[in-house]
Order: C-alpha cells, then sequence, then structure tokens
C-alpha cells in the first residue's frame, strides 16, 4: 500500500500490510479481508476487528463503518474458523527465575535485623 491508497487504510495498518507481504490492492484482493487480518495478526501485531472491516471496506469500496452488521458478523465467524489453529502469543519473560534464596544474619550489623541474599539468572 505504499505508493496507492486504499480507503480506511491509515499508515499504521499500511505499514503491517506491507510488513506481511500485501503491497497492492490486488495482493489484498487476492487473500480477502479475513486472510489480510490473519496474517497480520500471525505476525504478532494486535488490530482490533475495526481493521477487519477497513479491510472489507476498502475491497468493497465504502466506509468500514458502512459494512452492515451481518456482513461483519459473517467476517467474525470467519476469522474465528481460519484463526483457530492460531497459536495466542505469549507474554515475554518479565524477569529471570530466582535460583536461591537464603536468610542469615549479618555479623557486622548489630540491629538484629536479617539480610537476604536473592541470586538471579546468571548472577
Amino acid at each position: 500500500m505504499s505508493a496507492l491508497k486504499l480507503r480506511n487504510i491509515g499508515p499504521k495498518s499500511a505499514a503491517w500490510l506491507r510488513q506481511v507481504g500485501l503491497r497492492s490492492a490486488e495482493d489484498l484482493a487476492a487473500v480477502g479481508a479475513v486472510g489480510a487480518f490473519v496474517k497480520v495478526r500471525r505476525a504478532g501485531f494486535k488490530p482490533s476487528l475495526n481493521l477487519l472491516y477497513s479491510l472489507e471496506g476498502a475491497l468493497v469500496g465504502c466506509h468500514w463503518q458502512e459494512v452492515p452488521e451481518s456482513r461483519r458478523q459473517q467476517l467474525v465467524a470467519e476469522y474465528e474458523v481460519a484463526a483457530g489453529g492460531l497459536v495466542a502469543p505469549r507474554a515475554g519473560q518479565q524477569a529471570g527465575p530466582v535460583l536461591e534464596t537464603r536468610m542469615q544474619p549479618d555479623d557486622a550489623d548489630d540491629s538484629g535485623d536479617d539480610v537476604a541474599e536473592i541470586r538471579f539468572g546468571d548472577s
């Protein structure tokens, strides 16, 4: 969608489509709205259903809000069938595992408080 402007497709959506190999109106028409939406999701992007409706609107030449409710429901149903094989992306690991935790009294500290020694990962 670089040089070509499609109705309903903004810069972010166009970038997503380019990154999944859909660079023209013909590419989009060949895979359809649901196919393009699945490709974007499989690439790891997190589009809302508005992108699905926007893609359909771009293909039929109407504003995405003018896509009839019955067609929207049909698109969502088709997406759910197509996405049945999609594995939900897992969140990245937030921190390394705790390998060892020891509580020891600190000899140099006369307050009597315990000092914790915690090692993470390869520390």
